[in-house]
């Protein structure tokens, strides 16, 4: 994906990321310039090891110990470094060549609302794959924890990925750019307002709950199952009680609360036949995204287009969903239709990110986070 021609000074980074969804990783080789030019060189996957993904979800349902969080963080360090000594491989270029690594880790725990301790009072998150380790093991320098210093100058530490929106995508039109990973959420761009952005609530993080519990299938591929289900409206109004969809933006969320025991709860008033659980949660993911424009985002701005990505895209169902919830007024494309793999945007957005930090440019937007100024995120292991 060539962004015109790399201007004045470009930096050679790779950029790095495993979601919510905790597949694994996804690692992207890309040229960015001063102007933010970018040029993707190459990409590559590493898929977690079962025991390693089964390990990190106990840490992230809160099913862990402080020996367990200590050394998941240097295992998973370990594997992002093997994803990017991989990539730099599989690319032919050298080590010498690339100038930094931006690692965005895993999450395994997020409290975007403050918390009261003894008076102290603060959000927190964390992302564990440590950074000391990827420099180490790769023998280039790393910058990771992004989160920290946003959620320090008083924000949320999400969303980060609208700063390279806004970037990638410009504001030519109004556009919402929406992921459905694990969760779903959204950045808005439009002359109209600032950017903005928010989670909408669960992508296909409860959808693949259900289907690894009902059919041992890590998620519903291309939305076949849902296919099958009837949507069980009862059970969806209910379901759309849950007091997060109407909370205003900025707001974030994740597996601290739509996780296990969150199924699990829910469960308690679903329909009994499997494919219309299915189906239900696949059009609650559509829905709390209509439903979220609805309320939070056309009263800002009229989107002309949805541009769509991570693993939701596939979901033919929920992509049915979304056009029936939208309406026709709205044109649904998808990241490939601007040339960027759905899969490795998330990637390339914290190869920008790292850029920033390295070039000493702020790097997170307070209209999206709700931090109290502009600041530059990220640490560094030379």
């Amino acid at each position: 994906y060539k962004c015109m021609e790399l201007q004045k000074n470009y930096k050679t980074a790779i950029g790095m990321m495993s979601g919510t969804s905790v597949d694994g990783i996804d690692a992207v080789l890309v040229k960015i310039d001063s102007d933010f030019n970018f040029e993707i060189i190459d990409t590559h996957t590493l898929d977690y090891p079962k025991q390693i993904r089964e390990n990190i979800l106990a840490i992230a349902n809160n099913n862990a110990a402080t020996k367990d969080i200590c050394n998941m963080d240097f295992v998973i360090g370990h594997l992002f470094a093997d994803c990017a000594n991989d990539l730099v491989q599989k690319s032919g270029y050298k080590k010498e060549q690339i100038d930094f690594i931006a690692s965005h880790g895993q999450t395994v725990f997020h409290i975007p609302q403050t918390i009261d301790t003894a008076g102290v009072k603060t959000a927190s998150t964390m992302q564990i794959g440590n950074i000391s380790v990827i420099s180490e093991l790769t023998g280039i320098m790393t910058v990771g924890d992004f989160r920290s210093k946003d959620i320090a100058a008083g924000g949320q530490g999400a969303p980060l990925v609208p700063f390279a929106d806004e970037l990638i995508f410009k504001k030519d039109i109004p556009r919402a750019i929406q992921n459905i990973g694990g969760i779903g959420n959204v950045t808005v761009l439009s002359k109209a307002c600032d950017t903005f952005a928010f989670d909408t609530g669960p992508g296909n993080m409860l959808i693949d709950y259900f289907c690894q519990k009902f059919y041992n299938q890590p998620y519903d591929k291309n939305g076949e199952i849902a296919a099958q289900g009837n949507v069980d409206e009862r059970w969806l109004a209910e379901l759309l009680k849950e007091p997060y969809y109407s909370q205003k933006p900025p707001k974030t969320t994740g597996r601290e609360l739509f996780n296990e025991e969150y199924a699990q709860k829910i469960l308690q008033t679903a329909p009994q036949n499997h494919k219309d659980i299915i189906a239900t949660l696949t059009a609650l993911s559509a829905r709390t995204i209509s439903d979220a424009y609805k309320n939070f985002v056309f009263p800002k701005t009229d989107i002309k287009q949805v541009v769509l990505g991570g693993g939701g895209v596939y979901n033919l169902t929920m992509k049915k969903f979304l056009k029936q919830y939208l309406g026709s007024g709205i044109e649904l494309k998808t990241h490939s239709d601007f040339g960027i793999d759905d899969k490795f945007k998330e990637a390339l957005a914290f190869a920008i990110l790292g850029f920033c930090t390295i070039e000493k440019k702020f790097n997170n937007l307070p209209t999206c986070t709700g931090a109290k100024k502009r600041v530059i995120m990220g640490i560094v292991s030379y």
